[in-house]
């Protein structure tokens, strides 16, 4: 039996990233159950539950850190897929990716771009 932290962070999933979401979850839990867990307590069950900011708010924040780092075109993707889930336009995501260019700089924001372009195309194509 899960916590009940477990099934608020799986809800709170759900609810921001769908089926997607549970396959990031499953793909983890087979290389490491425990990663699955912290992943689903921590980050979904305390921070995205946490009350606030909307998840709008939250996904453009996660959004625009993710591009920064870098380094993490995987999650990036994901992070696009989620933001359109919880309201946020393509219009509104390319804004996030051009106010990286400050801090991050012009490669990491068009990194960025070019992931939120494949993301909503893939989404048209569906």
């Amino acid at each position: 039996m899960k916590s009940d932290r477990y099934q608020r962070g799986l809800k709170k999933l759900i609810e921001m990233e769908g089926s997607m979401g549970k396959e990031v979850i499953r793909k983890m839990e087979e290389i490491s159950p425990d990663f699955a867990q912290y992943l689903v307590e921590f980050v979904f069950g305390d921070i995205y539950s946490r009350p606030g900011l909307d998840l709008k708010t939250k996904e453009i924040i996660t959004l625009s850190s993710m591009v920064t780092l870098g380094t993490a075109p995987l999650q990036v993707k994901v992070h696009v897929n989620t933001a359109l889930n919880v309201g946020c336009t393509e219009q509104e995501i390319i804004e996030v990716m051009l106010q990286t260019i400050p801090s991050a700089g012009f490669a990491a924001a068009m990194n960025g771009l070019l992931i939120a372009k494949e993301v909503f195309d893939e989404r048209k194509n569906k």
